[in-house]
């Protein structure tokens, strides 16, 4: 039924501004905005929509990932760009906020301005 449908994903902010800011210079990601709304348009032909929600709350689990060559490299110039990465120390975070796996790849969290939680993970 939907095989062919070029579908795509979205979540919700409470700050238009706040979040073009972050996703398009912080982030650097191409953005767009139809309907009044942000498009966030992903290498390979992916999109997320980020629309506005007055009654916002961030999402309690990971809403995109941005899979890199060096998760080491994309951490620190993520911090270098003002970005606070979460520790979650139950699960075993390193000092910079990376979870080092044997199971699965390294991986390191973030959020954005309204709150809903991203990730940076090691390509495999």
């Amino acid at each position: 039924m939907f095989k062919d449908s070029k579908a795509f994903s979205g979540f919700s902010v409470n700050d238009k501004a706040a979040a073009k800011a972050f996703y398009g210079e912080t982030l650097g990601l191409v953005l767009s905005e139809p309907m009044g709304e942000l498009r966030l348009e992903l290498a390979g032909g992916g999109r997320v929509f980020i629309y506005t929600k007055p009654d916002h709350v961030p999402a309690t689990f990971t809403v995109l990932n941005f899979p890199v060559k060096d998760i080491d490299a994309a951490v620190a110039e993520l911090t270098r760009r003002g970005v606070a990465m979460e520790h979650y120390p139950k699960l075993g975070t390193d000092a910079h906020g990376i979870l080092r796996d044997k199971r699965g790849p390294s991986i390191a969290w973030f959020k954005d301005p309204a709150g809903n939680i991203l990730s940076v993970l090691q390509e495999q």
